[in-house]
């Protein structure tokens, strides 16, 4: 574990593999701590020759949280973007992005192969396209371009992002988390339940936090779609993403794939919205496969 002071806050990160090799930038998604990152993911990734950063997001983990700026509601934000008002959100995604090039910059990083999944897939766009000159590829995994009208998740799925425990206890908070991640998993990969416990359990108690995840959620609405800044991609991308995701259903990232100029597209069926075990070798293999040749 370390903490980097960089974009106005303190930044909670974690590195593998070699200095000396080419980094590799891991982003987050929704409330997502840097331990939702597979293990197995960060560790093969670093064995094919990668230095590897994972961080919390701002609002997430360890890093530094805007708890003062309260808990936004998220339906009235919502209208307000259907009524075509502004919504006043304590940062964006581009700020967000900020926050991964600040990390760059402590760590002495020119440039970096930017991978992000879902919420962080939005992130890594972003960095790809305001800070191109720090880009050496982008891996937009199970993400999306915002744009309106795009197929929207099921509704059980979209439900878990704002549904709460039954209660405060820590079981209560494992119970809910698992929930999370069966409701938006892989069907084609069922996770093992003793495994899930102990991912789930892990998280938890690392820290709880749902607030800043409504907060990013509110920056996501805020910052509108991608859809122009896309268009400007230079770097080599490739998109990823499950044929069974229930959140982000595979025509948001076929979406992305349109837009970025000369974009590689691959989908994989029976993958949702989390990473299974048994789908992290191919995985690995793909994304290091692409950012070896760029």
């Amino acid at each position: 574990m370390a903490r980097a002071k960089a974009n106005g806050i303190e930044i909670e990160y974690e590195t593998a593999g070699n200095k000396s090799d080419p980094a590799l930038l891991l982003i987050m998604g929704l409330g997502a701590q840097l331990t939702i990152w597979p293990d197995a993911l960060v560790e093969g990734l670093a064995k094919k020759g990668f230095f590897v950063v994972r961080f919390d997001n701002r609002d997430t983990g360890l890093t530094t949280d805007f708890g003062a700026w309260g808990v936004p509601n998220i339906v009235e934000a919502i209208g307000k973007v259907m009524m075509g008002k502004k919504v006043d959100a304590p940062y964006l995604v581009k700020d967000m992005a900020g926050d991964g090039i600040g990390l760059l910059d402590v760590l002495g990083i020119d440039e970096a192969h930017m991978v992000g999944a879902s919420m962080g897939g939005m992130i890594a766009q972003t960095v790809a396209g305001l800070w191109p000159q720090r880009t050496r590829s982008l891996v937009s995994i199970y993400s999306t371009s915002g744009r309106p009208g795009l197929p929207p998740g099921k509704p059980e799925a979209l439900a878990m992002l704002t549904a709460q425990p039954e209660g405060p206890s820590r079981e209560q908070r494992v119970k809910h988390g698992m929930k999370l991640r069966t409701v938006i998993g892989s069907p084609g990969y069922p996770a093992d339940e003793a495994t899930l416990r102990a991912f789930v359990e892990k998280n938890v108690d690392r820290r709880w936090y749902p607030e800043g995840g409504a907060r990013q959620y509110l920056s996501i609405i805020a910052s509108g779609d991608r859809v122009e800044l896309l268009k400007t991609i230079k770097a080599p991308t490739l998109v990823l993403h499950g044929e069974e995701d229930p959140l982000l259903p595979v025509e948001c990232g076929r979406d992305v794939a349109r837009l970025i100029p000369g974009a590689e597209m691959q989908t994989y069926p029976g993958w949702g919205h989390d990473f299974p075990s048994q789908l992290i070798p191919t995985l690995v293999d793909r994304v290091a496969g692409f950012c070896k040749g760029k």
